[in-house]
């Protein structure tokens, strides 16, 4: 039997090859055509994809440029570097399905707050960042100094203060290989996630201003200087999820070309989304990549992919097909 160099990419091309598997393999060509001809791509996490591991390939595919830019949750942001420093607290529970609410309870009581099947330890994971990022806040606010909650981010890890509680391959986290490279990430609505909700309990105290923090809107106006620089060749999207990690990057367009008055600003080059999101009365999650042309988002010429179904499966398909594995 021969050795098989690409066995996942071969194999998604020889049985991928009708409905939602047809539609992985056309997103994915369209994907590696795209950076063949030097356009740039943007990926969106939304969801729990850091505590899903993404991790493990997505750091492969910063680390091998076939990403420029990343715009995700807050909680995807924080939950990469949990994942870093306390992988062997977190617990599994493969049977969620059959918890009742007290076995919920139990789970809270316990210091285990539930993403689907995985338990995150809020000792070992939220206090553990904590004590070291509230110092990096601090010092950035005695300096003068206001920075981005990703840039906060990069500066915890790149200051090594975490490395004695690394319990994973320093190569499976995304975020670590993302502040390597100083990719730009763009996290809108960080102010819901965990470390959102501490540095707010800082403000409220009066420990912190939260003017140390820059804001959504510095988010919107570096994407909309970015996209400005970078879009000569085009620049692709590539959702994972719905929600605001998709939804905030790409209204940038109509907003350069309708809010600003420049009607040369380029359309996004590529699109597709990964969802299990169905279209209804008014789920933007759900809605066919056709809707964006009415928004001003999408072109009508622009290759434009949707596949139906779990992104935990999708996503590190694609990404192996890139990655030609």
């Amino acid at each position: 039997m021969s050795i098989n160099q690409k066995p996942i990419s071969e194999f998604i091309e020889k049985y991928f090859l009708h409905f939602n598997a047809a539609s992985l393999v056309d997103a994915a060509k369209g994907y590696e055509e795209q950076l063949n001809k030097g356009a740039k791509m943007l990926v969106s996490l939304a969801g729990a994809m850091s505590t899903a591991e993404l991790g493990k390939i997505f750091a492969e595919m910063i680390r091998q440029d076939k990403v420029q830019i990343i715009s995700c949750t807050g909680a995807n942001l924080e939950e990469d570097i949990m994942n870093l420093v306390a992988h062997s607290h977190y617990k599994r529970v493969p049977n969620y399905r059959d918890l009742t609410p007290q076995d919920e309870w139990d789970l809270l009581e316990k210091g285990l707050n539930r993403v689907t099947d995985t338990c995150i330890p809020e000792e070992e994971a939220f206090r553990r960042i904590q004590e070291h990022i509230v110092k990096i806040w601090k010092d950035a606010e005695a300096n003068g100094e206001r920075f981005l909650p990703h840039e906060y981010m990069y500066k915890l890890l790149l200051s090594g203060v975490l490395e004695e509680y690394y319990e994973i391959d320093l190569k499976d986290s995304w975020m670590y290989a993302a502040a390597e490279k100083n990719l730009p990430i763009i996290c809108p609505g960080w102010e819901d996630s965990t470390m959102g909700n501490i540095f707010a309990s800082y403000v409220l105290k009066g420990e912190l201003k939260a003017s140390t923090m820059k804001s959504g809107i510095e988010y919107m106006t570096f994407l909309a200087d970015w996209y400005t620089e970078n879009s000569n060749n085009g620049i692709g999207f590539f959702q994972i999820g719905g929600g605001i990690a998709g939804d905030f990057p790409i209204c940038v367009v109509p907003m350069l070309y309708q809010d600003m008055e420049r009607p040369e600003t380029p359309f996004w080059s590529y699109f597709c989304q990964i969802s299990d999101s169905t279209t209804s009365y008014g789920s933007y999650s759900g809605a066919v990549p056709n809707e964006k042309i009415t928004w001003g988002k999408l072109d009508i010429n622009t290759p434009k992919f949707i596949i139906e179904s779990d992104a935990t499966i999708v996503a590190p398909l694609i990404f192996a097909y890139l990655l030609e594995m």
